[in-house]
């Protein structure tokens, strides 16, 4: 590999560990929300495939070791991922474990990149004989995959009842701008929908704050005190493999390993199921604890990295909840990727690989340290300076500009028409997984519709 690109390849991995340093810790942050629209402007800026995987590598890595740090501090969820660990978190912290919950949080984090890295490379190897049998049914595909998400989701009946309208609602919209000459026929706008579902409760909220009636209703706080308690701060260990006890490595490398095969299904859906069933038995509530808080940050690292690796090398289709967020601009941003012209076409083995472990091992060395040593810093500067409406809005009118970009005025409005749906549907039960494999699906759920 030529030595520039190496370091262009650092280089970035550092800059998006930084970035993702702060983002991760910013409380009720969506990791969709919050990477994609980052992710499609990079790609639609022309910039070197290798660089956009090893920058996302970077960032997802970072992000979800730092997501949990609130948890551990004050309670309070960084991302969706970190939610099922609030429990036990903060029966840690009523022990006085504050300190030691960031660490083995943060260990377990490292084990779930360390174990997911090489089994996704090597499952992703494994599944590639089969990949043209299933890039052959890949719409059929996506059509089971929001029915099985629907199904094991706690809303089932909702989120089941919602695919064929939300189908009907963006092939309408596609239909319309073809009619009306927004955008030429037979192109279809897809971006712009699936940003607009990344925001869809963000732009409900907005459009009940228009509602002056609601609005007056709406209970009003003062300042919110948040109370970290103080970290022990020397003799601090940075080794993950003696911070964590044997069991406790044993059971995040297990739910790593299982997390990554089990790329297709919900990350937190799987991260609260597997964090329960491998802490069932265990009676003492500390020890339950912390087990439960390192294997579920082993596994919630391991469902992003493999989620989106494997449908990346093996298939070039995003056929997985991860694959279809976070991760969806690294299979489709048109004009630069598309379904048939993407990082899976693009990149060699070896470029995968240099990629993924420059960005992961980078990521790994900056926010690990910075956790380990600064969490309560961060966390305060954060908290007091960064505003999390600041950080919304950024990336809310990032949205409404590529939407802009994709179809004009039109398309601005047919965003906040699906926004407002999907976040409806968001707020009824129905997951970010169903919605983004019915956009997928809609053309092939249409049209199978139509010849009944």
């Amino acid at each position: 590999m030529d030595i520039t690109l190496l370091l262009q390849m650092v280089g970035i991995a550092m800059l998006a560990a930084i970035i993702y340093t702060i983002i991760g810790v910013a409380p009720g942050t969506d990791e969709t929300a919050t990477i994609a629209p980052v992710i499609l402007v990079l790609v639609l800026s022309g910039l070197e495939p290798i660089l956009v995987l090893t920058f996302f590598m970077s960032a997802i890595v970072s992000s979800k070791l730092t997501d949990s740090i609130p948890v551990a501090l004050a309670g309070i969820p960084g991302g969706v991922m970190a939610t099922p660990q609030v429990e036990h978190a903060l029966i840690l912290k009523k022990h006085g474990l504050t300190d030691v919950t960031i660490r083995k949080m943060a260990s377990g984090s490292v084990i779930g990149t360390l174990v997911s890295v090489p089994v996704s490379l090597l499952f992703a190897h494994a599944l590639i004989p089969f990949a043209d049998v299933i890039k052959e049914y890949g719409s059929s595909l996506f059509f089971a995959g929001a029915i099985i998400l629907a199904l094991i989701s706690k809303n089932r009946w909702v989120a089941l009842v919602s695919i064929l309208p939300f189908a009907l609602l963006i092939e309408g919209l596609r239909h319309l701008y073809w009619d009306t000459g927004v955008v030429p026929a037979g192109t279809n706008v897809f971006i712009s929908f699936f940003l607009g579902i990344t925001i869809g409760p963000m732009i409900v909220t907005l459009f009940g704050l228009l509602n002056k009636e609601k609005r007056d209703r709406l209970e009003r706080f003062g300042k919110k005190d948040i109370y970290f308690k103080q970290e022990k701060i020397d003799g601090i260990k940075a080794n993950p493999f003696t911070i964590l006890t044997k069991k406790e490595i044993g059971f995040s490398s297990l739910s790593s390993a299982i997390g990554s095969i089990a790329f297709i299904l919900s990350p937190v859906g799987l991260t609260t199921f597997l964090g329960e069933v491998f802490t069932s038995r265990i009676k003492d509530p500390v020890k339950k604890a912390s087990l439960a808080i390192a294997s579920m940050d082993a596994l919630a690292n391991a469902t992003y990295i493999s989620g989106v690796l494997i449908p990346l090398i093996a298939l070039g289709i995003p056929l997985s909840p991860t694959a279809m967020g976070p991760g969806n601009p690294l299979f489709n941003a048109p004009p630069v990727f598309t379904i048939d012209h993407n990082l899976h076409h693009i990149l060699s083995n070896g470029d995968f690989i240099s990629a993924t472990l420059v960005g992961a091992i980078v990521a790994l060395a900056i926010t690990y340290f910075l956790t380990i040593k600064y969490s309560r810093q961060i966390c305060i500067f954060v908290f007091k300076r960064i505003p999390h409406e600041a950080m919304l809005g950024l990336f809310f009118s990032l949205v409404l500009l590529l939407a802009f970009m994709d179809g004009g005025w039109m398309n601005v409005a047919g965003v906040f028409l699906v926004g407002f749906v999907a976040g409806t549907l968001h707020r009824t039960g129905v997951n970010y997984g169903v919605q983004f494999m019915t956009l997928y699906s809609a053309p092939w759920i249409i049209s199978l519709l139509a010849n009944l």
